[in-house]
């Protein structure tokens, strides 16, 4: 009998549902608002179905938004857009974007890793990113692909240095140690991307935080 990748594919869905549901499940209980997607395409349209066109958008440096290709929906209809991945910008500019972008009505951004039981991990360079999915915009929309989820905050952790860590570390051309070898090794760098860790575990009161799960592999 010829056995193909195909004849096991629902086992692996049933798996992967059953995981994302356990996901959502300890969100919500944290008092995060939470959904799971299965596809781009679902997740673009609850985000252009929430998000109204007169809201202005703070985009963080992530991959994961710009893997939605949303960015184009929102601006074509109208949207204000604040972000930072603009070659034009000086350093001094630069900071400028990155604070428009937290005063924003909705932030939109991505986690380097989400925990089975809710916690929401990310590790940034600067902080602009992780300051303001806790406090400054009126809400923030996390999206994150289901490769994002692991199994406790160490694997969290672990996760956003040696994966997420490594990657970005590469795509801006740091001059650390990862970039050569591919592996972190906790570097102290000057150039070191990995500065400040947030670890999310309840919503904090004054900011609405939601987490829109994608039933597949996206960002870093």
């Amino acid at each position: 009998m010829k056995i193909s990748n195909e004849d096991f594919k629902p086992i692996r869905n049933w798996f992967d549902k059953s995981i994302m549901n356990t996901v959502i499940k300890a969100l919500r209980e944290r008092a995060f608002n939470a959904d799971a997607y299965k596809n781009i395409s679902a997740v673009n349209r609850y985000l252009l179905r929430t998000i109204p066109k007169s809201a202005t958008i703070g985009i963080a440096g992530s991959v994961t938004i710009r893997e939605l290709g949303i960015m184009e929906n929102l601006k074509k209809r109208g949207n204000k857009i604040f972000q930072h991945w603009r070659s034009e910008l000086t350093e001094e500019t630069d900071k400028d974007a990155r604070r428009l972008e937290g005063s924003a009505d909705f932030y939109l951004t991505s986690a380097n890793a989400i925990t089975i039981f809710g916690d929401i991990i990310n590790i940034d360079g600067i902080g602009n990113r992780v300051a303001s999915m806790i406090f400054g915009p009126k809400n923030v929309i996390i999206v994150a692909g289901s490769n994002k989820i692991v199994r406790s905050i160490d694997e969290g952790i672990k996760r956003s240095k040696d994966i997420a860590g490594v990657m970005n570390a590469k795509r801006v051309g740091a001059d650390t140690p990862c970039v050569k070898t591919g592996i972190c090794i906790d570097c102290r760098a000057e150039r070191r991307i990995c500065r400040v860790i947030s670890i999310i575990q309840y919503r904090p009161w004054q900011t609405n935080i939601s987490v829109a799960l994608v039933a597949e592999d996206l960002g870093f």
